[in-house]
């Protein structure tokens, strides 16, 4: 008899055991479910801001990205000329650019590439006739303007294409609004020379 009472006794206990762990841990799973939500709405509601902002930054930035894709198609094509006037075009894009949707961390990361980028295409710009002076600004103008649309973002995909014969076999890249390469480096010497290494959405 005493058996039998300390067997259900026991086994009482272990029920009761084991259902309040049950509700514990139904109570921490609600909780961390009820704390996800919260986290994934705050996140979510954060997210959308940032895409905003994103998508308003990468807009105001089109013409800017619509000129430096024209440079590389010019110097892809050997013509100096072309590049030249699009190396004065992306000085005047620079100074229609508005800050006021920048947030003051991006007005502060555009600042510092902004002077940069203005400098490139001024050596581009007074520099027709001579496209080998050219091509060696766009290198650094390409390091640049890459900077800038990881910053920034862009509205639509973007390329950056490396070329490992440039500046004796260091390499350069630039940035494409396609996959197929054309090379603005070599123009039609080595037009195919290059390897996509990134897409940037």
């Amino acid at each position: 008899m005493k058996i039998l009472i300390f067997s259900l006794l026991a086994i009482g206990t272990l029920s009761m055991s084991a259902c309040k762990d049950n509700k514990e841990q139904t109570a921490n799973t609600t909780m961390q479910h009820d704390m996800k939500g919260m986290k994934d709405g705050q996140m979510m509601e954060g997210t959308n801001m940032t895409v905003t902002a994103a998508k308003k930054s990468s807009a105001n930035l089109n013409e800017l990205t619509l000129n430096y894709m024209e440079l590389t198609s010019a110097l892809a094509n050997d013509d100096d000329g072309k590049a030249a006037s699009v190396g004065k075009n992306i000085v005047q894009s620079l100074a229609k650019i508005d800050q006021s949707s920048f947030s003051t961390e991006q007005k502060k990361g555009f600042a510092d590439i902004v002077a940069d980028l203005k400098e490139h295409a001024e050596h581009i710009g007074e520099n027709a006739g001579n496209i080998e002076h050219q091509r060696e600004h766009l290198d650094l103008l390409s390091a640049d303007f890459y900077d800038l649309v990881k910053d920034f973002g862009t509205s639509k995909p973007v390329y950056k294409v490396f070329c490992p014969m440039y500046n004796e076999s260091k390499g350069a890249f630039w940035l494409s609004n396609s996959a197929e390469v054309k090379n603005p480096y070599y123009g039609k010497d080595m037009l195919s020379c290059g390897e996509v290494q990134e897409e940037i959405k």
